[in-house]
């Protein structure tokens, strides 16, 4: 894909999708930086699930809205590697409620891991791509658009995310440096919670490619954004969801 040797953070990037983000740009040569906020043993687990890929990964602990986190992360990178070419911001929080149920506290706090990290640092991302083209590729869900039972936090989160992405790839075009979004449909998580079969396949029922997303398949799109081919395209949001939106 001719992303050899691009240095590249991935937010919440020890398990589920940030893992499989991970490894498709490991996989692909990538130098890989994964944050996470304080669960030791699956970073230990996400590091030796990419041994002997093509590149290099490295987790680093910190919350990744905690103002301070950021600049201490970026200033290693571009120590190590000499610049930033590739920011992809997948870490949320959720808290599942209904609408008129809501927690302000929970809402809040699933706005604050959406945004901060980069309507924060933003300037200091840019700043570490400077000199060459950059990717920033935002996690969003297709929750953002379409009414998701219990999902409002979330959905209002990556709603304001996906706003974001379109302010910032207006402002930072002209720098090279290209911001989009993936947006993900309810994903198959293997090894996950267990699902009521009927519920699955009721859901499967209405892809039309046949199965559920699975995060393979959002990391596939995350890496397609960040090779050269790509650079025309700014403040998009890619969805990936195996045409389920194409339904009436």
């Amino acid at each position: 894909m001719g992303l050899e040797g691009r240095a590249v953070i991935v937010t919440g990037g020890t398990r589920g999708l940030g893992l499989a983000t991970a490894r498709r740009l490991c996989a692909a040569g990538c130098d890989v930086h994964l944050t996470y906020a304080h669960d030791d043993a699956a970073a230990d687990a996400a590091l030796r699930s990419l041994d002997g890929l093509k590149g290099t990964a490295r987790a680093h602990r910190g919350d990744i809205t905690d103002p301070a986190t950021l600049p201490g992360l970026l200033d290693t990178v571009v120590r190590r590697h000499g610049r930033l070419d590739v920011f992809v911001h997948n870490a949320a929080t959720f808290h599942p409620m209904r609408t008129l149920d809501a927690d302000p506290a929970g809402v809040r706090a699933d706005l604050a891991t959406a945004l901060d990290p980069l309507l924060g640092g933003a300037p200091l991302i840019a700043e570490a791509m400077a000199g060459g083209p950059g990717r920033i590729v935002a996690v969003s869900s297709t929750g953002a658009r379409a009414v998701v039972p219990r999902y409002v936090s979330l959905g209002i989160a990556k709603a304001a995310l996906e706003s974001l992405v379109r302010y910032l790839a207006a402002e930072l075009a002209g720098r090279g440096v290209a911001v989009n979004a993936v947006a993900a449909s309810k994903l198959d998580k293997a090894g996950g919670p267990p699902v009521d079969p009927e519920v699955v396949e009721r859901l499967v029922a209405r892809v039309p490619a046949g199965r559920l997303t699975r995060p393979e398949d959002v990391a596939d799109a995350v890496a397609l954004l960040c090779t050269d081919e790509a650079a025309w395209i700014h403040g998009q949001v890619l969805t990936v969801d195996g045409g389920t939106a194409l339904a009436a």
